[in-house]
């Protein structure tokens, strides 16, 4: 009787009990907004890794899709996205590149990548310090997954040679990239024109 407009008022009931489907009805949407929130937060963290290397296990096979853990997620690598060449299996260590994000109905799920022209530049860049420093840049990659890449790089500091920045002593940078992405995929480092 007396509340005034604006006022928050509490109405205690007394409830005698609930009903078998209600308490289960309850449960579930509770369970819910729990998944969905957890899943809102772990991607959140995944947001500001886009475009960068993780490490994945992989959890399924299935004839279009490989499924990878990477830890606090589940993320799907497309067959477009994977080396053709490659065998994948459940248990399997793999580095893979955190694509994009795509919020699907079933909530946000993560794409990576191993066979986009982007992976290949981001394993170079881990191999070749001189890319951080502005010393050396990959101008352009063309990339036939599991068969061949091309790769352009040029120098933007005089007396350093792209190629043989990439290449490194006796072959040891483009070595670590192949046997990354598999020894029957041919690199080809060429000067940027």
């Amino acid at each position: 009787k007396n509340a005034t407009l604006g006022e928050t008022i509490e109405v205690h009931h007394k409830v005698q009990s609930f009903g078998r489907v209600a308490a289960q009805t309850a449960k579930q949407v509770i369970l819910q907004r729990l998944r969905e929130a957890e899943r809102e937060i772990v991607m959140a963290e995944y947001e500001d890794k886009i475009g960068t290397l993780i490490n994945g296990i992989v959890t399924r096979v299935e004839a279009r899709i490989v499924r990878v853990d990477l830890g606090k997620t589940q993320a799907i690598m497309p067959a477009s996205e994977q080396i053709q060449s490659e065998r994948y299996f459940p248990g399997q260590r793999i580095k893979v590149l955190l694509k994009d994000i795509e919020k699907g109905f079933r909530g946000p799920q993560p794409v990576v990548s191993r066979g986009s022209a982007d992976f290949m530049r981001q394993l170079f860049a881990a191999e070749v310090p001189e890319m951080d420093g502005g010393a050396v840049e990959i101008k352009n990659i063309s990339r036939e997954a599991g068969v061949r890449s091309k790769i352009a790089v040029s120098s933007l500091v005089q007396g350093v040679d792209p190629v043989g920045t990439f290449v490194g002593g006796h072959g040891t940078r483009v070595n670590a990239v192949m046997s990354e992405v598999g020894e029957q995929e041919k690199i080809d480092i060429i000067v940027w024109d």
